[in-house]
């Protein structure tokens, strides 16, 4: 394995030739136009850890990695990176009690305003439900302290009802399996 892999880099985008009048594909201002990337970290104990598991025969318990595997991928709804890259998930906001299958994940929007925060919460929440096991619950919230709006956008991401109804809209669900699919949402 080269330790290089496992260095933080971010790259600033203020460096990089852009207008000061960025815009997004509709032609509207992005909300956080300059976002901090940070380096994809090494997979090597996902890697580990899928051989280790292999005896199907036996449960296997889930851990705080295995969660951040299904969630690290998934796109920002309004630029071209991944959660991981914009530091908006990381394994360290992730808690899994697999004994009482109870799954959280706290994500940091980029800017305390981002209005995108419901959207991406969705998206990590349709993600888990997708991938896990029926009998977890999962709660994802907005790590605390970092939304201007936290405590609404928790108590949306975290309802039964609102979560259903907004995966009937046909729109919204477009916009949540883009973000699934690696594309941007805007």
């Amino acid at each position: 394995d080269d330790d290089d892999d496992d260095e933080d880099v971010t790259t600033n985008h203020n460096d990089l030739d852009r207008d000061d009048d960025d815009v997004d594909d509709d032609g509207g201002r992005f909300i956080n136009p300059v976002p901090v990337i940070h380096a994809r970290a090494s997979s090597s104990s996902a890697n580990a850890r899928r051989r280790a598991e292999g005896d199907e025969s036996v449960r296997d318990a889930f851990d705080a990695e295995e969660i951040f595997e299904h969630v690290r991928d998934i796109n920002d709804p309004e630029h071209p990176y991944s959660l991981e890259q914009l530091n908006v998930v990381n394994p360290d906001a992730i808690t899994v009690d697999d004994a009482k299958c109870r799954i959280k994940v706290e994500f940091t929007p980029t800017v305390p305003h981002c209005s995108m925060a419901t959207l991406i919460g969705l998206s990590i929440r349709v993600k888990l439900l997708r991938v896990l096991p029926r009998r977890f619950k999962v709660d994802v919230r907005i790590a605390p302290g970092t939304h201007a709006s936290e405590r609404a956008v928790n108590k949306q991401l975290n309802d039964k009802e609102r979560v259903a109804a907004a995966l009937e809209n046909a729109n919204l669900l477009e916009k949540v399996d883009l973000c699934l699919s690696g594309r941007t949402a805007i």
